[in-house]
């Protein structure tokens, strides 16, 4: 009897080859194709997305921290430095901590509101699925009884999936721009709360896409915190030195309360998306005209 050769795997069985460099092109598309068939599954056209500190703690959690580290220092006779900037860190994560409480209700406010809207599954709460504002923001929606999305990523510190995430819109992502296509391409205002250098990039890569028409479709951009992105972004001197126009700041806008981010928010949504059924198949876009030039100091 002639001897026979086990079968090889098909080409997308063979997890070796799924792994290599030459199969890479294919792990690309599958982070944009398969968010997309759950998208579709869940009926969702349209997104509210959240960017923020992974760090930024609840009230509780903070205060439980600032404690701990007070009691540490009130047992030394000889604080280290150490010690010492550890309760500096926790002084700082319960002021932050009002971030975190003003996220949750402003998520809350945006999912209770558009679950009255006719019409399902319309300017869903999304975030980067992990702790901190992220989390406020899924719980917000949470608590509202919406669905809410997490587009987590893997990362080696930080990065873990919270636990508001709605059933079945919990992604992972290992393509940081397959990632960043999904904040953009569903969204239809954008949140940006105090944050570090992801949240920078996040805020300031979509500023750029709008600026340059490259995001055509109208996008609200909201800064949440005016204090602390004033010294961290000094806007206006950017604009002084040149760098950019004075069009360019009516890009975005400044809050510091929820209910006002909210009032906002809805006046910019009912406005310029208030029928579902002018939407796109594909990516809920209804391209309006600019109501100002855009600057090409930066292109």
């Amino acid at each position: 009897m002639k001897k026979q050769l086990e079968k090889p795997p098909k080409a997308y069985k063979n997890a070796d080859f799924l792994s290599s460099p030459d199969a890479r092109s294919l792990r690309i598309f599958s982070e944009f194709a398969e968010p997309q068939s759950r998208f579709r599954r869940q009926n969702i056209k349209d997104t509210i997305v959240f960017f923020g500190s992974a760090r930024i703690k609840e009230k509780k959690e903070a205060k439980a921290l600032l404690k701990q580290a007070e009691g540490t220092i009130a047992k030394s006779k000889r604080p280290t430095k150490k010690m010492l900037l550890t309760l500096r860190s926790a002084q700082h994560a319960v002021e932050m901590s009002r971030y975190y409480d003003d996220c949750v209700e402003l998520s809350r406010l945006l999912s209770e509101w558009s679950k009255k809207l006719n019409h399902t599954s319309r300017f869903i709460v999304c975030s980067g699925g992990g702790p901190g504002i992220m989390e406020a923001a899924n719980r917000g929606a949470h608590l509202a009884g919406a669905k809410t999305i997490g587009l987590n990523i893997s990362l080696p510190f930080e990065q873990f999936s919270n636990g508001y995430i709605s059933p079945g819109l919990n992604f992972e992502f290992h393509y940081f721009f397959m990632r960043k296509f999904w904040f953009a391409y569903l969204a239809k205002a954008l949140v940006v709360f105090p944050g570090g250098f992801g949240t920078m990039d996040e805020l300031l890569e979509i500023l750029t896409l709008l600026q340059t028409d490259k995001i055509k479709k109208r996008m609200a951009v909201v800064i949440y915190g005016t204090e602390y992105w004033n010294k961290i972004i000094n806007f206006d001197e950017i604009v002084r030195m040149g760098m950019a126009s004075q069009e360019d700041l009516s890009l975005f806008k400044f809050f510091d309360d929820p209910q006002e981010a909210f009032a906002y928010l809805k006046d910019f949504l009912l406005t310029n998306y208030p029928n579902p059924g002018k939407f796109e198949a594909e990516g809920g876009h209804l391209i309006k005209p600019r109501s100002f030039k855009r600057s090409s100091s930066t292109r």
